[in-house]
């Protein structure tokens, strides 16, 4: 098959209108596709209160993707510190990085993309394909048909349970409380002492990491800013997590709770941990961040990213726990594989098959690092292989080493 003429670009549908799907929508479209993006939720998708930290890679895809770098996406650190429980520091490392918001890139790149070709409360219901096209079909009836379709849908993926109903996630062991404080609400010790750092703390078997990243409105100005945390606590499946997972009338929600529904008693337990466990610069951004909630963490691998015309991508494909910091750069990546693959003129189907080959290790390669990297977190090691992993990333300067930086693989450094 020939590349079409640019007076009948190919039609690219994409599922999720997230990060991953916002990446593959604007990299598809300054290609030369016609594209339209299908978000299940109804109004805009709302800011996750989630950090993320940046990498070279990821501003080369944002750059492809017609965003300015250059405005001010983010904070940017030049250390990191590891606290005691007592608060005094236990170790520094210098290592320059730009942490960010999931609300501000989703900001930029919605900002790229054109809204007419953006389509909220889209339910996917299901999807046909045959040699020349492939059709998505929505709860409300409505359909969509083009030459491509790319799932984006995240963890959760309709498209994947669809193609691959065996693929689920796992759950690790241990769950993440997050939250942002505003740095205005900060006592001086903690924004002397916490606020400029990459910040870790590891009491046994738990970790907290911390940083600043942009306020509201994105901002970056000093003294309007926000701290962002992630602490990771051992939780047994049947046990303490069912309990956590259990909103006020009983109903038990096993893929995570909604923030709102989280029970004062569980947020008030948190709270005292926190004081019990943490350096005090740490309990008190736990304190005071008032949309306190967690997640489960768990691990996905699927079987294949590409199924005839339609290609899987970001969460969708591949879940690593959030420890490599490398969620939203490798949803970037993918999304700039399988448009670099469909770019060589062959058939979509040869494309994707190529797409795959060139991101299937890499997916399993960051998932398998990051289960390393949380061994010491789960609720218990069942291999030999995860106590030796445990071992290896319990002490605090490969903690702070590895953490939010880019696995050493020549593969997925290529990529």
């Amino acid at each position: 098959m020939t590349a079409p003429s640019a007076a009948s670009p190919r039609k690219a549908i994409v599922i999720g209108g997230s990060l991953g799907g916002l990446f593959a929508a604007n990299l598809l479209l300054r290609d030369g596709w016609d594209v339209h993006v299908y978000e299940r939720v109804a109004d805009e998708l709302e800011s996750r209160g989630a950090g993320v930290v940046t990498h070279p890679e990821l501003m080369e895809v944002l750059t492809a993707a017609g965003v300015d770098v250059a405005d001010r996406i983010g904070v940017d650190v030049s250390e990191r510190v590891t606290l005691r429980q007592d608060g005094t520091v236990e170790d520094k490392r210098a290592l320059p990085q730009t942490l960010t918001a999931w609300g501000r890139l989703y900001q930029v790149l919605r900002r790229a993309f054109p809204a007419e070709r953006y389509h909220n409360g889209h339910q996917l219901l299901s999807f046909t394909q045959d040699a020349e096209s492939v059709t998505a079909v929505f709860a409300d009836g409505r359909e969509a048909s083009g030459d491509l379709l790319v799932a984006a849908d995240g963890l959760r993926s309709t498209v994947r349970q669809l193609l691959e109903p065996q693929t689920k996630p796992q759950y690790a062991g241990y769950l993440a409380w997050r939250g942002l404080v505003e740095e205005s609400s900060l006592s001086e010790r903690t924004l002397a002492e916490l606020f400029p750092y990459f910040a870790f703390g590891l009491p046994p078997r738990e970790q907290m990491i911390a940083y600043p990243v942009a306020g509201q409105g994105n901002t970056v100005e000093p003294g309007r800013r926000r701290y962002n945390f992630v602490w990771y606590r051992p939780a047994d499946q049947d046990t303490t997590l069912r309990d956590m997972l259990t909103d006020a009338s009983g109903k038990v929600w096993p893929d995570g709770i909604p923030p709102p529904l989280i029970r004062p008693e569980v947020l008030a337990q948190a709270r005292r941990a926190a004081r019990e466990v943490l350096a005090p610069q740490f309990a008190e951004i736990v304190e005071k961040t008032e949309n306190l909630f967690f997640q489960p963490i768990f691990d996905l691998e699927s079987t294949g990213l590409a199924h005839g015309r339609v290609a899987l991508l970001g969460d969708a494909a591949f879940v690593a726990r959030p420890h490599c910091g490398m969620g939203v750069t490798k949803a970037g990546s993918d999304a700039a594989n399988l448009v670099r693959a469909l770019g060589t003129g062959v058939d979509v189907p040869d494309a994707l098959r190529t797409y795959e080959a060139e991101r299937h290790e890499v997916g399993r390669f960051i998932v398998g690092h990051a289960r390393a990297l949380g061994a010491y977190m789960q609720a218990q090691t069942l291999t030999a292989t995860e106590r030796e992993m445990a071992e290896k990333y319990r002490s605090t300067e490969a903690v702070m080493r590895e953490t939010a930086v880019p696995p050493k693989t020549g593969r997925a450094q290529a990529d």
